[in-house]
């Protein structure tokens, strides 16, 4: 009897799991659906970052700063968090029989979303430089068009990088990832370990597509879907590797037909 009950219990389990996951996805999307729509939305356009240079004391600066990040986290969860389903779920197998499975399973949820979460504010940084440069150089004032073309070029031409697929390859292995990375010894710090090195590998063959938000609004549902699901298709699917290139093509062509026109006037 016991042993016709494990088989119910693993799928109970796993049940419990996804629809776990897909409630905390879900949260993210209504509350990035919500601000979008409140008095606080600007906050989510990297559009407003023209302005904090010019706000009046340094507390303005952080709290526009703060709410951009927190609006950044929201959209990781939504977004890139879906993506890593196979790996929660093998790691979630494999820790099934300890009674500090869940605890563990949060560790790695939460390393993953802090390599994002250190990622996006680096973007932020980067983004308000460029905002800085916008206002004190007159041949960006007069080419805004780089803005826009810049950042479909660079993501286009990193489809086709060996960084790209290098890292694509260990996102698409996650069970001889979790495997590779439990190594033994402290469970939390372990599990921590494998949140953040997955984190990496996440952000070096999605921080192109990802810094696509900047060109686009970084508030747009929209975008966040399109988005999200090709980066998904990216990593999860077998025939995602033959996206990549299309794709690559694609954003390579749109950002050219913003170059061309201003470049040959």
């Amino acid at each position: 009897m016991a042993a016709a009950q494990a088989p119910l219990r693993a799928i109970s389990r796993r049940d419990t799991f996804t629809v776990a996951l897909g409630a905390l996805v879900l949260a993210a999307w209504a509350a990035l659906w919500l601000w979008e729509r409140s008095p606080y939305g600007r906050y989510l356009n990297h559009a407003e970052l023209g302005g904090l240079a010019h706000a009046a004391t340094a507390d303005a600066v952080l709290a526009q700063s703060a709410l951009y990040v927190g609006g950044w986290l929201l959209m990781t969860i939504a977004m890139m968090l879906p993506t890593t389903l196979p790996l929660l779920d093998a790691f979630r197998r494999m820790t099934a029989l300890r009674d500090d499975r869940r605890r563990l399973l949060a560790l790695v949820i939460a390393s993953y979303l802090g390599v994002w979460l250190a990622a996006g504010a680096a973007m932020h940084l980067f983004d308000f430089g460029l905002h800085e440069a916008f206002e004190r150089f007159a041949w960006l004032q007069s080419n805004p068009w780089l803005f826009g073309a810049a950042p479909l070029l660079l993501a286009g031409a990193f489809q086709f990088s060996d960084l790209k697929h290098r890292c694509l390859e260990r996102c698409r292995a996650p069970i001889g990832f979790v495997i590779q990375h439990w190594l033994g010894g402290s469970p939390a710090l372990q599990s921590l370990a494998i949140g953040a090195h997955h984190g990496l590998f996440c952000v070096g063959c999605c921080w192109a597509l990802m810094l696509l938000m900047f060109a686009v609004g970084t508030g747009s549902i929209g975008w966040m879907l399109a988005l999200g699901a090709v980066m998904a298709i990216e990593k999860n699917l077998s025939w995602g590797r033959r996206l990549s290139a299309p794709l690559g093509i694609a954003l390579l062509l749109w950002g050219g037909a913003i170059a061309l026109p201003p470049l040959i006037a």
